[in-house]
């Protein structure tokens, strides 16, 4: 059975912690007055509404309404145990610890859930493939394919590179030998199903890319052919992904998130790839804030992944026809979703990442990183040029409309003039020219009926600030965010006040066990976290703080409580008379709701009999009660 985490160690670990160093290694968080904001890793959202106290050492979601200390936080990202997440934040926090301390001697005992025999059944598969990759005879073929590629051992470690030999059945038999029953192995999407009711390894012949979740757990594979021999005679895809599955959805999934975000947070940009050859040539070149979307276009779950780390994102997708269309796709979402700034790179001889690398070196490929990048503006300039004759006068006066187009996208009055200028030179076009013409069509715009409020087209002489879409909502915008939830009540007001004071006030704590007899808090969920409280004080040998009465409230509805409660703006001191005011609130007041409640009723049933005289009666009592409960 697993052991209790000493109280000592949890302790110490929490007071050697700052939350924000932990958080800010999964959400970008900035400055909003007291507080920190950023978005919501809990949920997708475009307005930030998730803020971290750093005064009180916790977070809380406006809009979700989650929130807790830093344990909380690791165990609702990573879903990781209460163990688990102590020696989590220890790592992240450089705290250092007894190494007789493991988690395995600590941890909790697994629930046998569906999602976890999934997880446990990759996680072995990807074992499995590496194993065969590095250690067997099978393997050895794709072995020397990847090293010929370039790759190291130590890279083929780190991301746990592996080969699905030509055999059909070892994956099954080896997951079978292991216990897994054949229902959920059907669901793995490691197989596929013959009219027979047979299950056949889905991957073979094939070099196995893990993909991993955020959590950094296997949930999926890639499998990239290596041998025309592999597809039989038949067409196959370079590389063939895994199948939606209940763990996976290629939708939320960013290859080399999991390793590259604490890198994107320290670049503070990320480089999107089109493929995890480019990613894993980068990260062996250097380049460790590198990802790649799954096979398809940028999908808007991705990009919600990584506006919660970075606000700059390069996109290194291939040279070719087929990355330049991905690109501008890419751009046209990012643009279009996100507040991002953008930059292309643009490789010589239409190469990708991986090619170049191979070519020129890691050294060539740092200098292209660092300064060969173009603007948004600049690539749609050479994009629209494909196929383009502009020796044709009609088509390149076509071009021109198209670029004094996508010209009314740009705040900056500087940067028009820039590309204006460029456009001059070049066609011995007049810049006053260009400039009406751009007027012209500023215009056409601005008068057009319906205009999409999501774009904007400045007047010619203004410019925006340069960190206009960077800044974030002013804190009466989360205030607002906050109160669009539920109205409460005078009584639920006095509730949580009262809460506030006893977690920090001893005098208050003692004016409420004087009474203890005869009073009792009105909602259910208020006298929970009272009896909690109560007994945290009797049975924690240590100074009341909100932290560890965090860890010790199990129920999540009532931690969230908890913290919503303790981010309450109240005076330091509490005045004279206030918890006997609050006390008063509670007790009198809630009685004088019930009674009106009780009345309320009775005079819908009288009304319905016809009983204007006792309805009348009713109505008089109902409105001196609801005087009593204004006082």
């Amino acid at each position: 059975m697993a052991m209790m985490i000493p109280d000592e160690v949890v302790n110490r670990v929490r007071q050697e912690t700052n939350i924000v160093d932990v958080v800010s290694q999964y959400v970008q968080l900035k400055k909003s007055g007291k507080n920190l904001f950023g978005f919501c890793p809990f949920h997708d959202e475009k307005t930030p509404s998730f803020s971290v106290a750093e005064e009180k050492q916790i977070f809380h979601c406006f809009s979700c309404g989650r929130g807790g200390n830093v344990f909380t936080f690791l165990m609702e990202v990573d879903g990781l145990s209460f163990p688990e997440a102590v020696f989590k934040t220890a790592e992240l926090s450089h705290v250092k610890l007894d190494e007789r301390l493991t988690t395995s001697n600590f941890g909790e005992q697994k629930t046998d859930s569906k999602k976890e025999k999934l997880i446990k059944a990759h996680v072995e598969t990807a074992e499995l493939f590496h194993h065969v990759l590095l250690n067997t005879k099978v393997g050895e073929e794709a072995l020397q394919y990847l090293l010929d590629r370039g790759l190291t051992r130590e890279l083929i470690e780190t991301f746990n590179i592996g080969f699905a030999p030509a055999e059909r059945t070892m994956l099954y038999q080896y997951l079978t030998g292991k216990e897994y029953d054949k229902t959920l192995l059907s669901e793995t999407g490691l197989f596929v199903e013959r009219d027979s009711g047979e299950l056949l390894d889905r991957f073979y012949n094939r070099i196995m890319f893990p993909i991993r979740n955020q959590q950094g757990k296997t949930i999926a594979f890639s499998g990239r052919i290596f041998k025309v021999e592999a597809t039989e005679g038949k067409a196959a895809p370079k590389y063939l992904n895994s199948p939606e599955t209940y763990l996976f959805n290629k939708r939320n999934v960013l290859f080399n998130y999991d390793l590259a975000r604490a890198n994107i947070r320290r670049e503070k940009e990320v480089i999107l790839f089109e493929g995890f050859m480019d990613v894993i040539a980068s990260w062996d070149a250097g380049v460790k804030n590198g990802v790649a979307s799954m096979g398809t276009s940028l999908t808007n779950e991705q990009i919600h992944m990584l506006d919660r780390v970075t606000d700059h994102v390069l996109i290194a997708y291939d040279g070719d026809n087929a990355g330049i269309e991905a690109t501008k796709r890419a751009v046209d979402l990012l643009t279009e979703e996100t507040h991002f700034d953008l930059d292309v790179l643009s490789l010589n001889e239409g190469l990708d990442p991986d090619e170049f690398i191979h070519k020129y070196g890691a050294a060539s490929y740092k200098e292209m990183l660092a300064h060969g990048r173009d603007t948004v503006f600049a690539f749609k300039m050479r994009y629209y040029r494909k196929g383009i004759n502009l020796q044709n006068e009609s088509e390149r006066l076509a071009y021109i409309e198209v670029v004094l187009n996508e010209l009314l996208t740009i705040t900056s009055a500087v940067e028009r003039e820039v590309y204006l200028k460029q456009l001059s030179a070049e066609f011995d076009i007049s810049l006053d020219s260009l400039n009406t013409q751009y007027h012209q069509l500023y215009e056409q715009k601005r008068t057009k009926k319906k205009v999409d409020k999501k774009e904007y087209y400045p007047e010619p002489p203004m410019e925006m600030p340069t960190n206009y879409q960077e800044e974030y909502p002013e804190p009466p915008l989360q205030i607002q965010l906050h109160t669009q939830k539920r109205k409460l009540n005078v009584v639920e007001v006095a509730e949580r006040n009262l809460l506030n004071r006893l977690f920090h006030h001893e005098e208050a704590w003692i004016r409420v066990q004087a009474q203890k007899t005869t009073f009792n808090f009105v909602h259910e969920d208020y006298e929970m976290l009272f009896i909690l409280f109560e007994n945290f004080k009797e049975t924690v040998d240590q100074k009341d703080t909100i932290e560890a009465f965090i860890d010790f409230v199990k129920e999540p509805h009532l931690k969230n409580l908890l913290v919503e409660i303790e981010l309450m703006e109240l005076s330091e001191d509490v005045s004279t008379g206030e918890i006997e005011d609050y006390l008063d609130m509670i007790g009198r007041k809630s009685s004088l709701q019930e009674q009106i409640a009780t009345k309320n009723a009775k005079l819908i049933e009288v009304s319905r009999m016809g009983d204007t005289d006792t309805a009348r009666q009713l109505l008089m009592e109902i409105t001196n009660l609801s005087r009593l409960l204004k006082q």
